[in-house]
């Protein structure tokens, strides 16, 4: 079976070695405390779009440490109890439309999407850093793991997921939170430092095996790792000991939920190495869907697969 990086065979064994610090987990149980105590100010405008039977919302809430984070929101528009689809999106990219969301949202599910700071929606990055970085968004902050632009990405996610499961229409109880690429890494973090999801589906997830990500990848956001250490050499241990905090590796046996992973052999932007060697150190309920000849790509027959995931253990 064809891939751009190990045989499956190989890939089926393949589980490196954790790298947390000391502190992995004050860490995160700091950062979390500090995200679920920040008050949301969330804020919801209807959007007009002639749907029958849903509602949609422009969405804005306080982002953590501040700004304000974008979003959309849908929402049958029938009295109840309904269950609750948290979105995120890839890098670069800007969070899942109304469009996109109806599918689910004429389901009977409440369903959020968030723009990740700074990138191409409408989310505010705020934070300040004492450095400069290399183009993009994977080196800012990379000196100090309090300052790295992922740890208020992930905090965002959370309160985003928060901000779901706090509305009145929405049960707490049945939560799923999805995404593909930066969106897929970001379920995983979320999977990891929220007890809210029952159900996790991330898609061809980034963030994932640093080391050997920007060991062996030359496309995608990867490279401005390299880039940042080719421009400070003497800073290779102090970017990577800042990004073992981030690494979905070290996450993953935080995950308790239901998981289900989709991964493309021919990846060459995710390689397919840093998604198994992720997925193995995970102990929760979980498989993964092979494809082996997508890229960077989520198949359509996973979309399905998706849906019916949804459906199978949020409405059963």
């Amino acid at each position: 079976m064809p891939s751009i990086d190990m045989p499956l065979e190989q890939l089926r064994q393949y589980k490196p070695s954790l790298y947390r610090e000391e502190d992995f987990e004050p860490f995160w149980a700091q950062t979390i405390k500090e995200a679920l105590k920040q008050p949301l100010h969330a804020e919801l405008v209807p959007y007009s779009l002639p749907t029958k039977n849903v509602e949609c919302y422009a969405v804005r809430f306080e982002g953590f440490g501040g700004g304000r984070i974008a979003g959309w929101y849908m929402r049958p528009s029938k009295q109840g109890k309904f269950p609750g689809v948290c979105m995120y999106h890839g890098y670069s990219g800007r969070g899942t439309r109304p469009m996109d969301m109806i599918a689910l949202a004429s389901q009977g599910i409440c369903v959020l999407s968030m723009d990740c700071r700074g990138q191409n929606g409408q989310s505010q990055d705020t934070a300040v850093v004492p450095e400069g970085q290399h183009s993009g968004w994977m080196t800012k902050g990379i000196r100090d793991p309090k300052a790295y632009y992922y740890r208020y990405v992930y905090a965002d996610a959370v309160r985003a997921l928060e901000l779901l499961a706090g509305r009145e229409e929405v049960d707490a109880g049945r939560l799923a939170i999805t995404g593909g690429s930066q969106g897929g890494a970001i379920s995983l973090a979320v999977s990891a430092l929220s007890d809210r999801p029952m159900l996790s589906l991330p898609d061809i997830p980034f963030l994932c095996d640093f080391r050997r990500a920007v060991a062996i990848t030359g496309n995608g956001p990867y490279p401005e790792i390299a880039g940042f250490i080719k421009a400070y050499p003497h800073a290779y241990e102090q970017a990577f000991r800042t990004l073992s905090y981030f690494d979905n590796l070290n996450l993953a046996p935080k995950i308790q939920c239901r998981t289900v992973i989709s991964v493309g052999l021919w990846d060459d932007v995710c390689p397919p190495s840093t998604i198994f060697g992720t997925y193995h150190h995970m102990t929760c309920p979980k498989s993964i869907e092979i494809y082996p000849y997508h890229k960077h790509e989520v198949a359509y027959e996973h979309s399905e697969t998706k849906f019916r995931l949804i459906a199978e253990v949020l409405t059963p």
